[in-house]
């Protein structure tokens, strides 16, 4: 049983779309075994995005994901990383297929409605920021 970190973003939030996006993947026959909803602090942000420190961009990746609440989750099944990843989509909406998450609620590059951890690694890392207390 593979676990992943799945972020349901500011944007998609405020339009309303947590249940929708949840679903998604419930019906893929993925089971939900964690799930909060909070407003991320700056450290928290900077901790997961870790990686793009110092490009042009993270700045702006900050305020974006502070911006309001996120919901994140732990999606959990066979090949859980790779399934999300599909069901997701391109992380550009508009090269995004249009059935995907991202094809569907996506706005922009950043506005793109979801993430989700690349690697067995990267998810290990993420879920022990986003839930310390299953540590």
């Amino acid at each position: 049983m593979e676990r992943t970190l799945v972020i349901i973003k500011p944007d998609a939030m405020e339009r309303k779309l947590m249940g929708k996006i949840i679903s998604v993947y419930e019906q893929e026959g993925l089971h939900i075994s964690s799930i909060k909803i909070l407003k991320p602090s700056v450290e928290t942000a900077e901790s997961h995005y870790s990686e793009h420190k110092g490009k042009s961009f993270f700045t702006g990746l900050i305020e974006y994901i502070t911006r309001g609440e996120v919901c994140v989750l732990i999606a959990e099944g066979d090949n859980a990383i790779e399934r999300v990843r599909k069901i997701n989509g391109a992380t550009d909406p508009a090269e995004a297929d249009k059935e995907s998450i991202r094809g569907r609620f996506g706005i922009s590059k950043t506005e793109n409605s979801v993430h989700a951890s690349d690697s067995v690694e990267s998810a290990q890392r993420e879920i022990s920021i986003w839930f310390p207390e299953l540590q």
